[in-house]
């Protein structure tokens, strides 16, 4: 009787023990699920999509020069590897759609720059395969034809940037055997260059360059094998440069912890009053996107850019909208197009 009773209250413990698991079980398994849902309510999606829009409709490559005028777009020049070209496309943003238009006249190259005015474009310098380049050429798109003139005043030279501000053009930095620092100044209406006041800080070649509210910026680049952290604002109505925060994370502070900007080759646009850097590589590719605020000085990592990885690309905003285009990888070379919405939320089912 004593065992019959011992193994009665053995059944009625593993009993209790049984419902009070089934009962705490799906509990448990709610109280794990509803932590796991607070956790990704807490994430915050990456901001910043993009949209691939029609293929360039010349040939793939990199290394090209894009400018604006207007409500239109202009991709022209490259590399593919083999061969360099001196064709011109205009892109219509609204229409996506590519038009070829008249050939630029100058030598094939790449590594040249380009910016555009109020009504005309206007590409220079650059390399042919054989000789750097000090060319400099006007595009009227009403007449759709091209003008020789002054040839740029600085070295002939590739890898520098250029911007324009109040209908006057800026080329500067890049390579002529040496590389370099120096700016200059071109006035449309008198034909002629001035020299400006050099950038501060680093020498540098295949940097970026974009202009907010009438003050241009430059950054990024490399020298003596070096990628270079130095970040610099030039404002034309005082004829002085200000250096600004660094691109890499060199402060004691916080803001700078993540910080990844620095590179070459990269492909800049602006969109209202914020500027992007993209596709900036250190030695391999890279399809990061930051995005600058000139009020705080501060950058932010972006989504990041979705086509393949690369690097020479070209950057251009047009009808208020951003575009990265053409470029390389290794020794593929692209001719697809995207446009970034950078205050639209990433959306994997784009």
């Amino acid at each position: 009787m004593r065992m019959i009773k011992y193994y009665k209250m053995k059944y009625e413990t593993f009993r209790n023990t049984k419902r009070q698991l089934c009962i705490l079980c799906p509990l448990f398994i709610a109280l794990i699920f509803l932590g796991s849902c607070s956790k990704d309510d807490t994430d915050t999606d990456p901001i910043g999509n993009w949209f691939k829009v029609s293929d360039f409709e010349g040939v793939p490559r990199t290394d090209a020069v894009a400018f604006t005028i207007g409500d239109k777009a202009y991709l022209a020049t490259g590399y593919d590897g083999e061969d360099r070209y001196n064709d011109l496309w205009e892109y219509d943003s609204e229409k996506d759609f590519w038009q070829q238009k008249s050939q630029f006249p100058g030598l094939a190259r790449n590594g040249a720059v380009a910016f555009g005015t109020e009504n005309k474009g206007y590409i220079g310098t650059g390399y042919d395969g054989y000789e750097k380049l000090k060319d400099f050429w006007e595009y009227d798109p009403i007449s759709n034809e091209w003008t020789q003139k002054a040839d740029f005043a600085g070295s002939a030279r590739y890898g520098a940037v250029s911007f324009s501000i109040a209908n006057k053009g800026y080329i500067g930095t890049g390579y002529d055997g040496n590389t370099l620092k120096d700016f200059w100044q071109y006035n449309p209406e008198s034909d002629a260059w001035t020299q400006i006041v050099s950038i501060g800080g680093s020498k540098r070649r295949d940097a970026v360059s974009f202009v907010i509210n009438g003050m241009a910026y430059v950054g990024t680049g490399l020298n003596n094998g070096s990628y270079i952290s130095d970040f610099w604002a030039y404002d034309p109505s005082k004829e002085a440069w200000t250096q600004k925060r660094n691109l890499a994370n060199t402060s004691e502070d916080a803001y700078d912890d993540d910080y990844n900007i620095i590179g070459i080759n990269g492909a800049a646009f602006t969109f209202g009053a914020r500027a992007y850097v993209a596709c900036s590589g250190q030695g391999t590719v890279s399809n990061e996107i930051w995005e600058y605020e000139p009020s705080t000085d501060l950058w932010e990592k972006k989504t990041s850019f979705e086509g393949s990885g690369r690097i020479e690309a070209v950057g251009f905003s047009v009808n208020n909208k951003g575009f990265i285009a053409t470029g390389r990888n290794s020794s593929y070379y692209f001719d697809d197009i995207w446009e970034f919405r950078p205050d639209e939320t990433y959306n994997a089912y784009d």
